[in-house]
């Protein structure tokens, strides 16, 4: 949530800034801003709504400097305005500050700073963090933030620039993710990595209450005592065309479209090419895998989603217990969990606030961690103990589509690791179905090539007001990511239910002309699923059924039929997610909704 972007150099600040902040627009703002020297003083320039609209200002009333500090924001205290936009400054304009996070304690320092004679502007707890700093100012920036750093509460991520100092830039984060590059005679900093790629490939990840110092000629790095500390820099292989949109009309179309490649990235780096599993990729041994009683995977929105299948695939396949939970509520309840036991986190970012705080409680009793992430470096990858990458790529569209396949990927290759370790399943059987999954790309791409269909459908339906998924077992966790992906891009009210529960209260909702999708890709449950079908059919639903391959009792039971090839049902998951990421894209698209940016909404929740 938010975005940070920073530049000192020999070149003009504002185009590489405004560059930065686009490529950070994903992470969800409502207004946005930059800071800079123009050498003589820090001028500001922000605007309320897009950046179209600071791009706009900035031709209008223009700036320029060799370093400055942009920020999108995402309003928490304070409505969205120009005023209460970043970047914030103190009352005697010594510093300028853009903020990532919640400062907890804000209300207890503004009182004290209003005691002393410091006047406000805004709304923000941001700009309680500019004048706190402006107060304590003694000339040093470095002895300042040692000084103040430590009064604040809660999450953030801070870029800031000095009046004295206006070449350097100082930033300083906790529970908020901020990475740093230095290229040729330029430091450059951001919230996320595809802000950095144009610049550097080898980057620096700041770690809670470290200092970062960025001038044009190298970085420094010091702990929260102000001692010099050495940083491991860390390479990034992404390509950077794949953080920009190319030919697509939007990130998501371009982003499902890659699933595909995405897949076969992810199977090649743990499955070996005679389909025998890598098995020191994973988190546990023979013996480890064999002594197992459970298994607590955490996780927030999508992730969750991704997690309630893999408690599928594994206690199927590998005969092991497996609790999942939303990581917002399982950081609040009872932790009933034991020294020794197995810990997994999802996330794509690594930076999912509730997700790490369940994976730091995780820690504390002592659990063997590990944790399924999108991003290398990330405070995810840092602390757990053992880190599956998704090779996913970057993902720039809010809602999550490839990620979430290389997730669901990852989970099946881990049930069938321990299926194997645990003495469930030969490897004969391992090897036919690693064989079987290897073909699983060529299915999606025939959904992708038929897409269409998918979209004359919504050009047919955008106008429905309710749209129910139900499904039965890997169907039923489906129909939850379904249901979110149409709600979150489109805003069309859509949830996720047991088929077999429709009789204990849900049917009650299904009118005439509902939309009801039913997942039915599980042939041994398909004749109860028939059932359910037919129960909201004749309730005036229209029922669009999706199937694993043909299935003569879908046309009796349906208005219309969706097939993805015949596959292992256990598989089928991993195909079907594509055609409901479709329908979700396509029906946003014609209700004209911004697809990339929904509403509200953020790519990385790095605050509670």
């Amino acid at each position: 949530m938010c975005g940070i972007v920073g530049y000192t150099g020999d070149k003009n600040c504002i185009p590489i800034l405004m560059n930065g902040l686009t490529s950070l627009a994903y992470r969800g703002y409502d207004s946005a801003g930059v800071a800079v020297w123009e050498g003589s003083d820090l001028t500001l320039r922000k605007a309320k709504g897009k950046i179209e609209n600071l791009k706009n200002l900035l031709e209008t009333s223009p700036i320029s400097g060799l370093s400055g500090i942009g920020h999108t924001r995402w309003a928490t205290h304070g409505e969205p305005s120009d005023v209460n936009a970043h970047p914030h400054t103190d009352s005697h304009k010594t510093l300028a500050i853009v903020h990532n996070g919640i400062i907890e304690n804000y209300l207890h320092i503004k009182s004290m700073l209003v005691k002393n004679g410091c006047v406000f502007v805004s709304e923000t707890d941001t700009e309680v963090v500019a004048q706190l700093l402006g107060y304590y100012y003694d000339g040093d920036p470095l002895e300042t933030l040692k000084k103040t750093v430590p009064m604040l509460e809660g999450s953030f991520a801070l870029a800031i620039l000095f009046a004295d100092e206006p070449e350097t830039i100082y930033c300083t984060c906790k529970d908020s993710p901020m990475v740093v590059g230095h290229g040729k005679n330029e430091s450059i900093i951001a919230s996320d990595i595809p802000a950095i790629l144009e610049y550097t490939r080898d980057v620096y990840f700041v770690q809670d209450r470290q200092i970062a110092v960025l001038k044009k000629n190298g970085l420094a790095f010091y702990d929260e005592f102000g001692a010099t500390i050495e940083k491991p820099v860390t390479h990034i292989d992404w390509d950077v065309e794949a953080a920009k949109k190319g030919n697509y009309e939007h990130f998501m179309m371009k982003e499902i479209c890659e699933e595909p490649d995405a897949f076969r990235k992810t199977f090649d780096q743990y499955v070996n090419k005679d389909f025998t599993l890598k098995s020191e990729r994973f988190p546990w041994d023979k013996a480890r895998a064999k002594s197992l009683k459970r298994l607590t995977i955490v996780s927030c929105g999508t992730a969750f989603h991704a997690g309630m299948l893999g408690k599928k695939f594994i206690e199927h396949m590998a005969k092991l217990r497996v609790d999942v939970d939303i990581a917002s509520e399982y950081r609040y309840g009872d932790t009933l969990i034991e020294n020794g036991e197995a810990f997994m986190v999802i996330s794509q970012s690594g930076e999912t606030a509730d997700t790490i705080a369940a994976l730091r409680r995780a820690k504390e009793l002592g659990c063997d961690t590990m944790a399924v992430c999108n991003v290398t470096g990330s405070t995810i990858s840092r602390e757990a103990g053992h880190v599956l990458y998704t090779y996913a790529g970057p993902e720039i569209a809010v809602a999550a589509t490839k990620s979430y396949l290389t997730q669901i990927i990852l989970l099946y290759l881990c049930a069938l690791d321990l299926a194997q370790k645990r003495g469930e399943m030969s490897q004969v059987q391992i090897t036919d179905r690693l064989k079987e999954m290897s073909k699983v790309p060529a299915a999606m791409q025939k959904v992708l090539d038929n897409k269409e269909q998918i979209q004359y459908f919504a050009s047919r339906s955008f106008a429905v007001k309710h749209v129910f998924f139900i499904g039965r077992g890997l169907d039923y966790a489906l129909a939850m990511e379904a249901a979110l992906k149409l709600k979150e891009i489109s805003y069309i009210h859509s949830e996720a239910y047991a088929a077999g529960e429709l009789k204990h209260g849900t049917i009650a909702l299904i009118e005439e002309g509902s939309l009801v999708v039913a997942l039915a890709t599980q042939p041994d449950l398909q004749a109860k699923v028939a059932s359910n079908m037919e129960e909201v059919r004749v309730r005036g639903a229209h029922v669009l059924a999706v199937t694993n391959g043909p299935w003569d009792g879908a046309a009796g039971h349906s208005h219309e039929q969706w097939q993805i090839d015949q596959m292992d049902a256990t598989l089928a998951p991993l195909c079907a997610i594509v055609p409901m990421q479709l329908l979700a894209y396509y029906l946003a698209v014609q209700k004209g909704c911004t697809v990339d940016q929904p509403r509200n909404l953020a790519k990385s929740v790095t605050v509670e």
